[in-house]
């Protein structure tokens, strides 16, 4: 594959944002019901390996962030799990931890993403965070996969993993910075997480998007990078993105091939930007006529879905799928300055939307 040279998000992009319906989320109203009786966030579904949802038994079967419901809810992050859970059609199902206890190389398990191969293996990807047994624990952040079978039978749903748990690939310490602090907390560390499984369906080569950290000056700026398959292994590339001066922490990169365009999405939070505050909370993308690039931002600005002013925090962690919902966790609401944190925190599926792309046109739709 022929690289371009990365994207640049740039101050300029940020100033083209503009308050308009097309790329507002909607209130988020009532009460939206909870999905298990744990705080769930960033959930991504079983797919085939050309992008579509798997349906398993008639349903769709999803994964997801979960942690007991107590406490502070930014504690989630330090024993995060990975849930399994069947969309039917009356409501969700939770299917159990993922993996068994103590088998990930990590303290907790972040975010991923898992592929149904044509021979029925699931494949996970998953960010293993921290070392198995460490105390305190860090912010090690390690790209890995866990091959499983996947059981179904009458009503039965279950992942039973075949293989150990493998490292694929580094940051290199030159483009890619490394993500190993030992202190930190959310919004406050360097990335190497979220990979994202892609298949191009121009040459049929596989691929990995992750969230990761490029040098700026004496500092560091968001990125997705990407990796392709070779052989067994992974091999680094250039990055498709950089946020040149404007952002610190891009999360959960993922491409859907629509239209014969590559749309690039990405998630990131009003605080990550430099200066805190320059743009809201929300969904953003990019799209190209190759995997490789060119990429334009998607509206001009980049701005997909973002909060509204109203509720800034309302919704996170976007994962747009191949029939263009776009799904998220409600997040928190700010009903009032006597709330807690806890009692603000939703910690469950948010209402989903629905995309409408026209080439680099977008506009967000209530489903």
């Amino acid at each position: 594959m022929t690289q371009a040279q990365p994207a640049r998000w740039t101050r300029h992009h940020l100033d083209l944002i503009a308050d308009d319906p097309a790329t507002t989320a909607p209130l988020i109203l009532g009460t939206p019901e909870r999905l298990l009786d744990l705080d769930v966030w960033d959930m991504w579904p079983i797919q085939e390996e050309d992008g579509s949802t798997s349906v398993i038994l008639g349903d769709e079967v999803w994964m997801g962030l979960t942690a007991p419901a107590v406490g502070h809810p930014e504690e989630r992050h330090d024993v995060a799990r990975i849930r399994l859970m069947a969309k039917t059609g009356t409501g969700w199902r939770d299917l159990g931890n993922v993996f068994a206890d103590g088998v990930s190389p990590g303290s907790r398990e972040w975010s991923g993403s898992a592929i149904r191969r044509q021979d029925g293996t699931i494949l996970v990807f998953y960010t293993a965070a921290g070392s198995r047994g460490e105390e305190p624990r860090t912010f090690l952040q390690r790209v890995v996969e866990s091959r499983m079978a996947l059981v179904a039978d009458g009503d039965r749903v279950a992942l039973e993993e075949t293989s150990g748990h493998r490292e694929l690939v580094r940051p290199d310490g030159h483009t890619y910075v490394p993500a190993d602090e030992i202190r930190g907390g959310p919004g406050q560390i360097r990335a190497w997480r979220d990979p994202a499984w892609f298949r191009d369906p121009a040459d049929g080569r596989a691929h990995l998007l992750i969230a990761a950290s490029v040098p700026w000056g004496d500092r560091y700026m968001g990125a997705v990078a990407l990796a392709g398959e070779d052989g067994e292994g992974w091999s680094l590339r250039a990055p498709l993105l950089t946020a040149d001066g404007v952002n610190r922490e891009i999360e959960r990169p993922h491409i859907v091939f629509h239209d014969s365009s590559y749309y690039l999405f990405f998630c990131t939070q009003r605080q990550s930007f430099e200066p805190v505050g320059a743009a809201p909370t929300g969904l953003y993308g990019f799209v190209a006529p190759r995997l490789a690039g060119p990429y334009e931002p998607v509206n001009g600005s980049g701005l997909v879905i973002g909060n509204p002013a109203g509720q800034p925090d309302q919704a996170y962690a976007w994962v747009v799928l191949d029939d263009l919902r776009a799904v998220s966790f409600l997040n928190y609401r700010n009903d009032g300055p006597e709330k807690t944190a806890r009692a603000a925190f939703g910690g469950t599926i948010a209402p989903v939307l629905r995309l409408t792309l026209d080439g680099a046109k977008s506009r967000v739709e209530v489903v």
